[in-house]
This record gives C-alpha cells, sequence and structure tokens, in this order.
C-alpha cells in the first residue's frame, strides 16, 4: 500500500450516562480518528482514544493533535509498506506519544485489510467468530446507584463481568454490596488506576478486597511502582492486574520477573497500535499470563479495532468491547451489538464498521489534512 493522503478528526460525542473514576468525572468524550488514504482510493480508519486530561496517561486530546499533526501524518504520507507494521517505520524516532501512534498504526491495519480483502481479526490471528464481554462502571454517588447500574447491565443486559471503579473510601462497602446483591456468578473485579499507596490504611483496604472472590484487583498502584505491587501480589490471593504500569514489552517482562503481578489488560491506545498490542499478547501467552483487551470508552472505530484484538487465542478473559450504546446514543460508525454479553467479530473486510461522514462532519470540532 502507498499511503497518499491523511486526516486527522477531532469529535466530539456526549456519554449516555457520566463517568468517574479514581481521578475524575466525564460527561463526554473528544477522541482523535485518524484517516488514511491509499493511492487506489482505499481508506483506513485508526482512532487516538486519549483522555482530555492527563490523569489516566501523560497523553491528552491536545499534546496527540500536537505530534500526530507535527510528526506522524506528515511522516506517513508518501509512504510504502508491504505491511501494516511497517508503517511505524516512518515516525520511529519519536519517544513515547503512544496514544497518537496507535491511531496511526490501526488506520494502517485497517487500510492493509482492506486492500487485502481480509478481515482485521483474521490478520491478527484471531481465531474466534465471538467474544465475550464485560463491562466497566464509574464511581456512583450512592451504593444504591451502583447497584442499578449493576443490575441494568450485568441483570438486564446479560454482561457476565462488571468492573467497578474504586478508590480510597469507596472500595470495600461498595464490592461488599454489589457481591451481596448479585452472588457469586458474577464475574467481578475492581480497577484502581493507581489511586492507592503503600499508607497502611491503603493496604489494609486493599487487602480486604480478598474475602470477596474478585476475578482480578486492577491497577491498585502508581505505573511505575512495581515493588510495591509485587509485595502486595505475595500478600494476597486475588490476582493483581496491571494496566498503566505495561506501556511496552519490557515493561510486561519486567512485572513479570518481580512478581508485580498476574494478569494483564492489553490496551490498543496505551501500547502504541495493535502492532504492538498483538506482541503483548504473545508474550502473555509465553509468559502465563491470562490477558484481556482494555477499553479506552473508543468510538466505533477504535471498539472495531479492540473486538478483532480480542478474537485472538491468548485473551481469555471478558474484554472491554461492550455495545456502542452503553456510551453514546449514537455512534460515528454502525454501532458494535452485543447480545447477552456476547459480540460478534466482523467477518468482512477491513475494520468491519462503516464511518458515518455525515455524523463525524456534525461532530467535528477541527480537522487537519496532508497529502503527498
Amino acid at each position: 500500500m502507498r499511503i497518499v493522503r491523511a486526516a486527522l478528526h477531532q469529535v466530539r460525542l456526549p456519554l449516555v450516562h457520566e463517568f468517574q473514576t479514581s481521578s475524575h468525572r466525564k460527561g463526554f468524550l473528544e477522541h482523535l480518528l485518524v484517516e488514511l488514504t491509499d493511492a487506489d482510493g482505499a481508506t483506513g480508519w485508526g482512532e487516538v482514544a486519549c483522555p482530555s486530561d492527563p490523569f489516566y496517561a501523560p497523553d491528552t486530546v491536545e499534546t496527540s493533535w500536537l505530534v500526530a499533526t507535527r510528526y506522524l501524518l506528515p511522516a506517513v504520507v508518501g509512504t510504502s509498506a508491504e505491511h501494516p507494521s511497517q508503517v511505524a517505520d516512518a515516525y520511529a524516532r519519536v519517544r513515547g506519544h503512544r496514544f497518537a501512534g496507535a491511531g496511526v498504526d490501526t488506520a494502517a491495519w485497517s487500510l492493509w485489510t482492506a486492500l487485502q480483502g481480509v478481515p482485521l481479526a483474521q490478520a491478527l490471528g484471531g481465531t474466534r467468530a465471538e467474544v465475550v464481554a464485560g463491562v466497566s462502571l464509574g464511581i456512583e454517588p450512592t451504593v444504591d446507584d451502583l447497584l442499578a447500574q449493576v443490575q441494568f447491565h450485568h441483570v438486564e443486559h446479560g454482561y457476565p463481568r462488571v468492573k467497578l471503579k474504586v478508590q480510597p473510601g469507596w472500595d470495600v462497602e461498595p464490592v461488599r454490596a454489589v457481591r451481596a446483591a448479585f452472588g457469586d456468578a458474577l464475574l467481578l473485579h475492581v480497577d484502581a488506576n493507581g489511586a492507592y499507596t503503600d499508607d497502611p490504611e491503603h493496604l489494609r483496604a486493599l487487602r480486604r478486597l480478598d474475602e470477596f472472590g474478585l476475578t482480578m484487583l486492577e491497577q491498585p498502584f502508581a505505573p511505575r511502582a512495581f515493588t510495591t505491587s509485587a509485595a502486595f501480589q505475595r500478600d494476597v490471593v486475588t490476582p493483581v492486574c496491571l494496566d498503566e504500569s505495561i506501556d511496552t514489552l519490557d515493561d510486561l517482562r519486567t512485572a513479570d520477573a518481580l512478581g508485580a503481578g498476574r494478569v494483564l489488560n492489553v490496551k490498543v491506545s496505551r501500547m502504541g497500535g495493535l502492532t504492538t498490542a498483538r506482541a503483548a499478547h504473545d508474550l502473555a501467552v509465553e509468559l502465563g499470563w491470562p490477558a484481556w483487551v482494555g477499553g479506552m470508552h473508543e468510538f466505533g472505530v477504535g471498539r472495531a479495532a479492540n473486538v478483532a484484538l480480542s478474537s485472538l487465542p491468548g485473551f481469555t478473559l471478558p474484554s472491554d468491547v461492550s455495545a456502542s450504546e452503553k456510551y453514546y446514543a449514537r455512534d460515528v460508525t454502525t454501532p458494535v451489538t452485543a447480545d447477552r454479553g456476547v459480540v460478534r467479530v466482523a467477518g468482512v473486510p477491513g475494520l468491519g464498521v462503516d464511518v458515518d461522514r455525515e455524523f463525524l462532519l456534525e461532530h467535528r470540532v477541527r480537522t487537519a489534512e496532508f497529502a503527498g
């Protein structure tokens, strides 16, 4: 393929339900959509699913826009590649800024698979026709509000796994309430987004979560706190899942050597794209770490890529690939749908969803184009 045009679109969509983590609350999302066009006129799409603020990671919408428009997209326009994994060579000198890189890398995979006439999942090495999805629920004003959300998503819509956001002061009691209300059949895990430290009060609260039969405790400590995480993992039965800690394959090797966790959350955005995410899947299998695909509340472009990635055989736990309607009343693509918590893997060439360009333009904040 030869990339002759690139465009970056900043799009803003409201969430159907406000979402709160340990760091912030949000009622809408602004993501960047990457559009790459081949010399034959074919188009591939990718998503830069970074937050607006630097609370989850250093990357933001503004930093990703800067890096993508100044360095990444000008570098890829005019390049030719036999395989999508080669496109990143054009901007290999850029350090970090993985969210921006993920949008370009995913768009390259989308374009290449469309040109080859193969589904994205198949090109990545996927083996499943459908994947099991889970939902992620934010911190609610009250425990009753949280129970209503679990009832809606788990019981009424059939998602088998529920992830609860926690923070110091909102941990043991909400988890106890959910477990008591919905029983042991519910696959339940919690995500702290690094909100805890080695303060004795924090550690006591986290240890108490051991009694609730959680499938995992995700990212309890700061991203670089490998030794703290390792000490805690030795002290509890619940597997620690690492998310923000694992940006690169070397991070995973370090975590494995230290015993800092037992489960891996692979996020396309955090790891710089489908190329590295697929390699992380392979390494997790080699190291014996159960893995799953996490999400960043992606629009349909990124969500479809996550579904395709989730079809790989090493992703043995429910992934964050719930239906588009959980987050958006209307998506920028044909919606990703779920039936009782199961999502079909697209079997058509390319990304597997169609971009609604008219709707995209209605909700576009700004755009930049490059040609060569």
